[in-house]
């Protein structure tokens, strides 16, 4: 299936959702990375503000290039959601929904995500002009000295996205390879008769 969403999302929007199914994402997404959700974590620990709402937001592991002249932002990829498992199950928890990236995911993760009807959304990595031309408009928000890895706040439109791992917990990296498996099976079972 098919849906379009956007942020801030909620329990009850993500609910539909199942691995495997494709997500047009539009509204505010913020950029993170292992640097920064380092940093972001840090300053909750002291007793620090998010430097963004976390309920109901959507975050993209991503660390874009710089952007051309006349471009909203550089190429725009995935990086591996794992950098960043240590950090995530604590956001989910403060209210992060959504969040984005490549690979798998910690079983302390999935369990977040569906102990707060959350959901983990892959891009397609090695796509990043392709992932940018969803991205409208960026800002800066903060930590401005980690480059790539700044905080930075995106609109994004249609953002092409895939349900990796779903509120229930249901995990594409699991279901997909069994799927493909199975079909394997009875198209050989098929061809047998």
């Amino acid at each position: 299936m098919e849906y379009r969403l956007t942020t801030p999302v909620t329990a009850e929007m993500l609910a539909p959702l199942r691995a495997g199914d494709t997500v047009l994402l539009s509204g505010t997404v913020y950029t993170s990375r292992d640097a920064a959700h380092k940093r972001l974590c840090e300053k909750l620990a002291n007793g620090g503000e998010p430097p963004y709402e976390l309920e109901g937001s959507a975050v993209y592991y991503v660390g874009p290039t710089p952007e051309r002249p006349s471009e909203v932002i550089g190429a725009a990829g995935p990086t591996t959601s794992g950098r960043m498992d240590a950090y995530s199950p604590l956001l989910l928890d403060l209210g992060q929904k959504i969040m984005i990236g490549k690979g798998t995911r910690s079983r302390a993760v999935i369990d977040a995500i569906v102990r707060n009807s959350a959901v983990y959304l892959g891009a397609v990595g090695g796509a990043g002009a392709v992932m940018a031309e969803g991205i409208k408009s960026a800002e800066m928000v903060c930590w401005e000295d980690l480059g790539c890895e700044a905080v930075r706040r995106l609109t994004v439109e249609k953002l092409p996205l895939t349900v990796v791992v779903d509120s229930q917990g249901n995990d594409l990296y699991e279901s997909g390879p069994a799927a493909y498996l199975a079909s394997i099976e009875k198209g050989v079972t098929q061809n047998a008769d």
